[in-house]
């Protein structure tokens, strides 16, 4: 055997204790010709012809009479069924020669006088009449086709169906001088191939299938030994035990061979394993160990062993003192039955079991081959992984441990193997775990700051390169690698990743915040679309408009007026100039990530630029102003919805300029809303007053303030929308009194303008506002009396002849009573009765006038009321005469019968339309029909007056509107509101 087999016990080895006398008997007798397993049963075939079959129970459960005399050679069982072929040399009538008898069983169906099984079939075995005995014998599932070989070199095919025994074909297929050992078959979806083992050679044979009439070839010039051939039925494949090895044939020729040295007498196939039996050794070979131990036996010494070849482990080997007959399995183990009747059962221990063999001898690789091996999943593969990286770890060997540590790096917590690799001297095994873990997507924000730090450590800016530029799916935390490599210095590599990922505020933020490269900053935002580069604008605006104010301001122009378009130009080339540091490899890292990000980046929009406009060779453009406003006409106009201006303010503080600018163009702008001209009016409004403030003359504050008046100028067509508030609020913080005036002009604050001027003891201004707003507000006729009679220098500075115009006015409108003119004036010892004193002559006159005119009304209305009484008390006590002669309604002499009326007026009865005397045009029974209309005009006036009466909101509404109150007093006392109602 080669020094390379690693022999273990694998097996539990147990003989089996036979209960049952008559089956410890049968076993003991020596006269078991053949055995075979299937169906959950052992099936046992005897020389006197008999077939025993034993239980689970190691008992037998029946037997019945096969044949009548000669050995049951060969036996099959078809697996899930209840069918059993047997193979005899029955001696056949008139022959003294052995004839091989093939028989089918059908064990579920027992003949009734016997009980024995009933026999489906029975055929007799052609080998041309020649007496050799068969030496190997197989058939397939469906018993559809059966092999038997003869001693004498010869194979015949029985083809046919068996089981319902309608007849078979038998041909010798092969013929040779050379005995056969063995014949498997291999049965594949179209083709079944009989492979066939001679003593000196190994054929090949299609037995069914294209290729049936082909003629046996062969396979290799060197045979085998009977019961040194089996099939594995998991690959199909043929095994083949000789001396000096184990060979394995396919259908494509013989496989690699697996050395194993010793003669070999019998094999069988279990699961992964081959089981061997291998005679005693021939004598005249010296074993005085062997001798010594066993004595005379020792040349009788058998040797079983269980091998796994593709692992090259013994699993199990033992020396029996029987020679093994029969290997068979079932029940799930390996069973022998040796000569002497004895049997042993080799029951396979546990996976963990038999890899903790392994640990103990530090096998681990042997250990995870087994593990595959046995089907077990990942995760345990991976702990063995781990087992065997510590295991070489302790030894020092830390490239070997790290490269397990890697294999079982899905279910092992990163930190206990990054703790032992944290020391320098290990930071290149730290490195490649760290990259793997980040490969297999398990790395954290931790892992990734490690392995970026590290590569800073060893200043390994290929690796690094390579780490973040790594094609596929993100690996690392995005966020983590940005802000490392941003602390590192290695702000290429930075810019790269945040631009890469779609972090276009990280690639602004580190131009600006770490390159200092502003200019460049703004020209990566103009190749952005409009909604990318929107928040780059508002995050660093003020930064821009700082260090760029005139592209900057353009740029925000172009955004907010709906007229931005991405740049589609290369960027230009950075170079900035770095404050000096003693930094090292930061420094340096930091320099070429300015020189070569315009390289770096790949800006969207970028493919557009071959077919953009080419500078001229040698042009350059203007300080300040690169390439921003270059943009070709021909390029898409993206959509989008400007925002409002409001969200643009706070970007210019401290750059009124650019402000202004900026506001003027949004002015410009179509489409804007009445809430964003307000905002950019009262701002612009502001702007330019804080313009005007600036100390460089007076001409230069009255050219801003001019703009600012032209802004509320109320004679514009286009007024704009500034509230009141806000205009009085910033002329009032400035001293632009030009703007308060004009804006309370424009609110109808006539009294505020004229307050305005009297609060400043501005007498002049005073008048020019009451001359100008008096007619507009006559209330603004007694404030100016009370102005100009509140100091004697003011009066002065007014003159009499203002004073008397005022009066006029305030007398001839009835602004005031004389009573209040009187008190007015008398608050301040400055006006004289000489200065009122045509006033109150005047307003003296035409009291008494209207006095006499009313006394004249009153004695005249007195006067009508006597005389009505006078005539209602007649018409009730004194006879009334009627003189009329014609009818008043048709101008005819009257004739009777006639109708009289108190109002003088007489008619016809017949002229008189209705009966009783009445009319049919609304009015009541026995009135004039000439004075009804008049009369029903007094009822209703009459009715509106009671229904006057009790409107007492309305009395109270003209009451407070009155000017007199006392007339409307009288008026409404007139109407009835304050009589006694009737009831």
């Amino acid at each position: 055997m080669a020094l390379t087999w690693k022999s273990f016990d694998f097996f539990d080895a147990t003989q089996i204790k036979i209960a049952d006398d008559d089956t410890r008997s049968f076993f003991e007798s020596n006269d078991i010709s053949s055995v075979c397993s299937g169906s959950d049963s052992l099936f046992f075939g005897s020389y006197d012809g008999q077939v025993r079959i034993v239980a689970a129970s190691w008992k037998i459960v029946r037997s019945f009479q096969a044949y009548e005399n000669g050995p049951i050679t060969h036996m099959r069982q078809v697996e899930g069924t209840s069918l059993l072929v047997t193979v005899a040399e029955e001696p056949s009538s008139g022959d003294a020669n052995n004839a091989p008898v093939l028989k089918v069983w059908a064990l579920d169906k027992p003949v009734k006088k016997t009980g024995i099984p009933t026999c489906l079939s029975t055929v007799a075995i052609n080998n041309g009449k020649k007496p050799f005995p068969i030496s190997a014998f197989t058939a397939t599932e469906d018993l559809s086709q059966v092999v038997v070989g003869f001693a004498n070199g010869a194979v015949t095919v029985i083809r046919g169906d068996l089981i319902r025994d309608l007849g078979t074909k038998q041909r010798i297929i092969h013929e040779s001088d050379e005995p056969i050992t063995a014949v498997e078959l291999h049965v594949d979806a179209t083709i079944t191939t009989l492979f066939i083992a001679t003593t000196s050679r190994i054929l090949k044979l299609v037995v069914s299938g294209r290729g049936h009439s082909q003629l046996p070839k062969t396979v290799e010039d060197n045979g085998c030994g009977v019961g040194c051939m089996a099939v594995d039925q998991k690959t199909g494949d043929i095994i083949v035990a000789r001396d000096d090895a184990i060979y394995t044939y396919t259908l494509d020729g013989r496989g690699p061979p697996t050395a194993y040295e010793g003669p070999k007498k019998l094999i069988a196939v279990y699961q992964d394993y081959i089981a061997i039996v291998s005679p005693p050794t021939p004598a005249g070979e010296s074993d005085t160990m062997r001798r010594r131990f066993w004595g005379a036996t020792a040349d009788s010494i058998y040797t079983f062993t269980l091998i796994h070849p593709e692992l090259r482990i013994v699993a199990h080997s033992e020396s029996v003192l029987s020679d093994v007959q029969h290997i068979f399995q079932i029940w799930g183990d390996l069973y022998t039955l040796t000569q002497e009747g004895k049997v042993y059962r080799y029951h396979e221990k546990t996976v963990q079991q038999r890899l903790e063999m392994l640990y103990q001898r530090n096998l681990y690789t042997l250990a995870a081959e087994l593990a595959q091996k046995c089907g077990m999943d990942a995760q345990q593969q991976n702990v063995i992984f781990r087992k065997y990286g510590d295991y070489l770890y302790q030894k020092g060997n830390y490239d070997e441990a790290m490269t397990q540590y890697i294999k079982a790096i899905d279910s092992t917590e990163p930190s206990q193997v990054i703790r032992k690799f944290l020391d320098t001297q290990r930071i290149h095994n730290l490195i490649e775990y760290l990259e793997e873990l980040h490969e297999h997507h398990k790395a954290t924000s931790d892992h990734t700051t490690l392995l970026l730090n590290c590569y800073a450590k060893l200043k390994d800016i290929e690796k690094l390169e390579k780490f973040i530029k790594s094609p596929g799916d993100l690996k690392f935390d995005l966020d983590t690698a940005i802000s490392m490599c941003r602390q590192g210095g290695y702000y290429e590599q930075a810019a790269y990743l945040a631009e890469k990922h779609g972090e276009h505020d990280l690639v602004v933020d580190i131009l600006i915040e770490d390159s200092k490269a502003y200019q460049e900053a703004l020209d990566f935002i103009c190749h952005l679309d409009p909604e990318t580069a929107y928040p780059c604008l508002t995050k660093y605006a003020r930064v821009l408009i700082e260090h760029c104010p005139k592209e900057a301001t353009q740029v925000f122009i172009d955004y907010y007026t709906g007229k931005y378009r991405p740049r589609v130009d290369p960027p230009a080339s950075v170079e900035v100039a770095l404050p000096a540091a003693t930094n090292g490899g930061f420094v340096v890292g930091a320099a070429n990530a300015v020189q070569n990000l315009s390289n770096l980046l790949p800006l969207p929009y970028m493919t557009a630029a071959v077919t953009a406009p080419t500078a001229q060779p040698g042009a350059k453009p203007a300080p300040g102003e690169a390439a921003i406003i270059s943009k070709p006409e021909d390029a898409p106009a993206p959509e989008y919805t400007p925002p409002r201006p409001r969200t643009a303010f706070s970007s210019f503080i401290d750059h009124p300029d650019e402000f202004i600018v900026f506001l003027e163009a949004c002015l410009k702008a179509n489409a804007l809303s009445e809430a964003d001209k307000a905002d950019i009016y009262t701002t612009l409004f502001e702007m330019y007053l804080h313009k005007s403030n600036e100390k460089k003359g007076e001409a230069h504050r009255e050219e801003w303030e001019a703009k600012a008046k032209g802004l509320i100028d109320g004679g514009k067509v286009d007024k704009p929308a500034i509230e009141n508030s806000n205009v009085l609020l910033l002329s009032h913080l400035s001293n632009f009194e030009d703007g308060t005036t004009l804006v309370k002009e424009q609110s109808g604050l006539l009294f505020d303008i004229f307050r305005s001027y009297t609060s400043a003891k501005d007498t002049r201004g005073a008048v020019r506002a009451l001359r100008k707003y008096g007619p507009e507000e006559p209330q603004l006729y007694p404030a100016a009396l009370a102005y100009f009679t509140s100091d004697a220098r003011v009066l002065e500075e007014v003159g009499p002849d203002e004073l008397a115009r005022v009066l006029e006015r305030i007398d001839r409108d009835g602004l005031m009573a004389p009573l209040q003119v009187v008190q007015t004036l008398s608050k301040n010892a400055v006006a004289t009765m000489g200065m009122i004193k045509p006033y109150l002559a005047g307003r003296i006159e035409r009291e008494r006038k209207d006095i006499a005119e009313n006394r004249r009304d009153v004695a005249a209305f007195r006067a009508e009321t006597e005389q009505r009484k006078q005539e209602i008390a007649d018409l009730g006590s004194k006879p009334v005469v009627f003189q009329a002669t014609r009818c008043a309604q048709c101008t005819l002499p009257l004739e009777l019968p006639t109708v009289h009326f108190l109002c003088k007026h007489s008619f016809h009865q017949h002229c008189l339309r209705g009966s009783g005397g009445a009319g049919d045009s609304g009015e009541v029974e026995g009135e004039c029909p000439l004075c009804a209309r008049d009369n029903a005009t007094i009822r209703t006036l009459k009715k509106g007056q009671a229904e006057y009466a009790e409107r007492h909101d309305l009395f109270k509404d003209d009451l407070a509107r009155s000017e007199d109150r006392f007339k409307t007093v009288a008026e409404w006392f007139g109407r009835g509101v304050m009589s006694v109602p009737s009831e």
